[in-house]
């Protein structure tokens, strides 16, 4: 009988923007009702580059509530997003170590919706 051998999946890196409610010691201003996050995050699909993202942000007493994908970088070139060289030096860290890069956290107020304080 002969085995299989399986190829180690290839790492990509995902752009995810994550929106997050309040918790205890979430470390967010007093009157913020939650934050919008960009993050890049390393996984084998964009599923599993979300469960780490949740993850790690919940194991730093946040509260993600919603997750939008934006893809690899190369999907993003695709749709013809202008990728800076900061934000590409961050998502070859995230790729590097194999971990989540928190790039940006912008706190949001009222009914101020993630969506609109990144673009």
């Amino acid at each position: 009988m002969s085995e299989k051998t399986k190829k180690p999946a290839k790492q990509k890196v995902f752009t995810l923007l994550v929106q997050v409610g309040r918790n205890k010691n979430d470390g967010l201003p007093k009157d913020a009702t939650g934050a919008a996050l960009i993050c890049y995050s390393s996984g084998v699909d964009e599923a599993e580059a979300v469960r780490e993202t949740v993850a790690i942000l919940k194991q730093a007493d946040l509260a993600p509530l919603d997750v939008t994908g934006y893809g690899t970088i190369e999907e993003r070139e695709d749709e013809g997003h202008d990728i800076p060289d900061e934000e590409r030096a961050l998502m070859q860290r995230a790729l590097d170590e194999n971990s989540v890069i928190v790039a940006q956290m912008t706190p949001l107020y009222g009914d101020q919706d993630a969506d609109e304080t990144l673009h």
